[in-house]
């Protein structure tokens, strides 16, 4: 195994750490999806009320600033290098909105409550299914045709971003 393959991507990559985001958007649905099957054989115990404090934390604080990152730095980027890609843009912003909107999950799983209502879940969680795979595209765009040096300042604005 080698270790080297394992590290995580850094600001100098801002593509990459946006990939790493929607990674951790998939595993935060995973265990959303989890949530009320858990939640009723187990009640909230305290493995519950941990994994529901991670998957708040991460929606309240960290997408919101992915969403800043696409919105402010990497969208507007993008159509500068490759206006064909505008049409997705819009239609993403869009999707942001509704992403922000199906959060409401968040009022349910602070709540402690023993149950989860499954179509919030699966609104929610469907959102982001649909919405990566479209992000990831433009992201691969990116790669092609914004240059390295504009890639680096994006990454810097997105660092200073969360300081």
């Amino acid at each position: 195994m080698n270790l080297l393959d394992t590290a995580a991507p850094s600001w100098d990559d801002p593509i990459e750490m946006l990939y790493a985001c929607h990674g951790k958007v998939k595993k935060f649905c995973n265990q959303i999806n989890k949530l009320p099957d858990y939640l009723q054989q187990n009640g909230c115990n305290d493995i519950a009320k941990q994994a529901i404090t991670q998957i708040c934390t991460y929606f309240n604080r960290a997408a919101p600033l992915h969403h800043e990152d696409e919105e402010q730095n990497f969208f507007p980027e993008l159509v500068q290098f490759y206006p064909l890609a505008q049409p997705i843009i819009s239609e993403l912003e869009n999707q942001h909105i509704d992403l922000h909107e199906n959060w409401r999950l968040s009022a349910v799983l602070q709540g402690e409550r023993d149950a989860l209502d499954s179509l919030l879940i699966q609104q929610f969680t469907q959102g982001y299914a649909k919405h990566i795979p479209q992000e990831e595209q433009l992201f691969e765009w990116g790669k092609q045709h914004i240059p390295a040096e504009n890639l680096r300042k994006i990454g810097q604005m997105m660092a200073a971003r969360r300081q």
